[in-house]
């Protein structure tokens, strides 16, 4: 995560926690982030992935609604 450096493809995926990935997604927008995968269910809750300003892809992750 180097601004002086472009990112290169086969990194790790950095996994962030959100309480309200809805929201989330929407913060990064507004913040100039590029989802490059929508808001999807894996067991145990959802998640998204994102590209940074920077071209580092990102994911957020929540917690299954009970």
């Amino acid at each position: 995560m180097n601004a002086t450096v472009a990112p290169a493809a086969g990194g790790p995926l950095v996994l962030l926690f959100s309480d309200d990935l809805d929201s989330t997604v929407s913060a990064v927008e507004e913040a100039g982030g590029d989802i490059v995968a929508p808001p999807y269910g894996f067991p145990g809750g959802r998640r998204f992935h994102f590209r940074d300003p920077s071209g580092n892809v990102l994911g957020v992750w929540a917690e299954a609604q009970q």
